[in-house]
């Protein structure tokens, strides 16, 4: 799933060759793109002909491009888009063949670059709200992610403390803080020499600013490298894929050496998924007494 260095490249690259276009027509070329837009498909269309988008926007791992009107008119809404599992969102020349699972396409009216929603697996998906909030409402209950300006690190400290879980499924919570999956969980708690397992009501106030220090330094060092592509599901707006997968310290390195201490990096069962994590660096906490 991509996570939010890997949504950032994507949101960067539709500011920068879609906002301020103009739709002149869209297709829906599989119903499983649009499932979110409840009004059906050809609504979908109708909605998105003739708007324009404005800006490219991002929240946790969700984008949304808000619209106008063709003369520029604020007309409130937003196309809002998730990437799912293999979701890509490419500005391709019209002259480019067809991808094998584009699920969307849009022109525009200056007749430049199309944009193009192809996704393999179909868990991604697009769909238009009509809404003059700042941010969509289906967004609302996501939380501003540790990159932002405006994040607030004593309320973050205050909630995850509070939190009766696992530091690991705390960092995976979105209502908590935005943007952050497995990968960049299991680095961040490698960063601040925590297990994934370690109650959160037990942190101390250096334990948590040191875990968000950890998550902050592998998000900003990501999308410095454009994410973290391991296979070619993952790309930017032009098809091109992130090289943090060769910076990644202790996700996906089983059985190799820690590169702080050298101890072999182990895998673990989390959630019908993995994690990754130093032995030595980051003990397990002990299990309580009965």
């Amino acid at each position: 799933m991509p996570e939010l260095p890997e949504v950032e490249v994507v949101r960067r690259g539709l500011a920068q060759w879609v906002a301020g276009r103009t739709v002149a027509t869209v297709e829906v070329h599989h119903p499983r793109a649009v499932r979110r837009h409840l009004e059906g498909a050809d609504h979908f269309v109708q909605a998105l002909t003739g708007r324009t988008f404005t800006d490219a926007r991002r929240r946790g791992k969700y984008l949304w491009l808000p619209l106008a009107e063709a003369d520029g008119t604020p007309g409130g809404g937003a196309l809002v888009a998730h990437l799912g599992m293999s979701g890509q969102l490419l500005v391709e020349k019209p002259s480019q063949p067809d991808e094998t699972h584009l699920r969307a396409r849009f022109t525009f009216t200056d007749g430049g670059r199309e944009l193009r929603f192809v996704d393999q697996r179909t868990f991604g998906g697009l769909a238009v709200e009509e809404s003059d909030g700042e941010i969509p409402g289906r967004l609302a209950h996501i939380a501003i992610d540790p990159l932002d300006e405006t994040f607030d690190v004593d309320a973050f400290s205050a909630a995850l403390r509070r939190r009766r879980t696992e530091v690991k499924r705390a960092l995976l919570d979105q209502t908590l803080i935005g943007g952050v999956g497995n990968i960049y969980a299991d680095e961040a708690l490698w960063r601040a020499r925590l297990h994934g397992a370690r109650p959160t009501a037990k942190l101390t106030r250096a334990q948590v600013a040191d875990l968000l220090d950890g998550v902050r330094d592998v998000l900003g060092e990501a999308l410095a490298q454009g994410g973290t592509s391991f296979d070619s599901l993952y790309v930017d707006v032009n098809g091109q894929s992130g090289y943090f997968s060769r910076f990644l310290a202790v996700y996906g390195q089983a059985d190799r050496p820690c590169p702080r201490c050298g101890t072999p990096i182990r895998r673990e069962s989390f959630m019908n998924r993995s994690s990754y994590s130093c032995p030595q660096c980051q003990p397990r906490p002990r299990a309580r007494r009965a």
